[in-house]
């Protein structure tokens, strides 16, 4: 039985409908290396992120530590649908409300990936520190 299959099933027996995790995502990023790998491949950025997430609500590009993490909540994300294939990196938005919390926005390759386990909502933390940046994916349903 597949995790949608599943995730049903166990709805239907037992009665429930309150929210269930679908899947659990998490990766770290090594920043100074991140950032060399963006520095020595052309569009490597333009590939990875969309436009609203290269730059600050200011206008400024957002530095390496902070693309590190949101890199990593890409890859935590995908983690968190069973990482299949032929997921686009640009089909995942990392953005962040006015209060702070980071949020994920899906669409396209995601969006139909989601779909298909049933997710509902999505949770993200990120953070970044001594040289790592990390973050953390739930997919509920």
């Amino acid at each position: 039985m597949g995790c949608v299959t599943l995730t049903r099933y166990f709805r239907a027996i037992s009665g429930v409908s309150e929210p269930v995790i679908i899947g659990v995502g998490i990766d770290v990023a090594e920043i100074e290396r991140f950032g060399a790998a963006l520095a020595r491949t052309p569009g490597m950025a333009e590939r990875l992120f969309l436009e609203s997430e290269l730059l600050l609500r200011s206008g400024e590009r957002r530095g390496v530590a902070s693309l590190a993490a949101r890199f990593a909540a890409k890859e935590a994300l995908a983690k968190a649908l069973g990482a299949p294939g032929g997921l686009r990196w640009t089909d995942a938005e990392v953005y962040v409300e006015g209060s702070g919390q980071p949020r994920v926005r899906v669409r396209g390759t995601v969006a139909a990936r989601a779909a298909e386990l049933g997710v509902r909502a999505w949770h993200v933390s990120l953070s970044h520190d001594a040289g790592v940046a990390s973050a953390v994916v739930i997919a509920e349903g």
